[in-house]
């Protein structure tokens, strides 16, 4: 047992300097800050897929009337569209937005000619153009090195495409010239 305890106390003595300098310091037990930004930053670069893709609708029924653009954009969709505020340092530089409203006002609703669409075929491009005012409340605060705050309303617009397409069916033969001129490219 004695010779055990020998041996220990030899290893620790030479390994306790290795272990506390250069790359072998104990560094899995200190605790790393993480900014509160970064899991914003992910939750940014992995989520949303759908605001960048363009919806494939049914086909426009002759005899009905056009389809309208009655759904205009969500607030979340509209607050990610909005210019990012600025990384701030906690205590030392911080920027925040308060009491934010939405208006949406539709600003194009219209539907083009039939043509042909890559991976699609023949479809009608529906245009929903929106113009989103945001109000909202801008405060800046600063802790360091003397304390203040500043509030300013703000107004900000951002315009948002809602574009779709609804696909087309051929029924009659004066829209072939049109989608085989799309095709063959004369």
């Amino acid at each position: 047992m004695r010779k055990m305890r020998q041996w220990m106390l030899l290893a620790g003595g030479v390994l306790a300097p290795i272990m506390s300098s250069g790359c072998y310091s104990l560094g899995y037990f200190v605790p790393i800050p993480v900014p509160a930004w970064v899991s914003e930053r992910m939750v940014e670069k992995y989520s949303f897929d759908s605001d960048h893709r363009t919806p494939i609708m049914p086909p426009i029924r002759e005899g009905y009337p056009p389809p309208l653009c009655e759904d205009p954009p969500d607030q979340a969709t509209v607050l990610r569209a909005l210019t990012k505020i600025t990384r701030g340092i906690p205590y030392l530089y911080e920027e925040f937005r308060d009491d934010i409203q939405v208006v949406t006002e539709r600003v194009v609703d219209k539907i083009d000619p039939p043509r042909f669409f890559p991976l699609v075929g023949p479809a009608q491009l529906h245009h929903c153009h929106w113009k989103c005012t945001v109000y909202y409340t801008e405060t800046i605060e600063s802790g360091w090195p003397f304390p203040f705050q500043t509030r300013k309303p703000r107004v900000e617009v951002v315009m948002i495409d809602r574009d779709h397409l609804h696909l087309y069916t051929c029924d009659n033969n004066k829209n072939y010239p049109a989608l085989s001129k799309d095709l063959v490219g004369h």
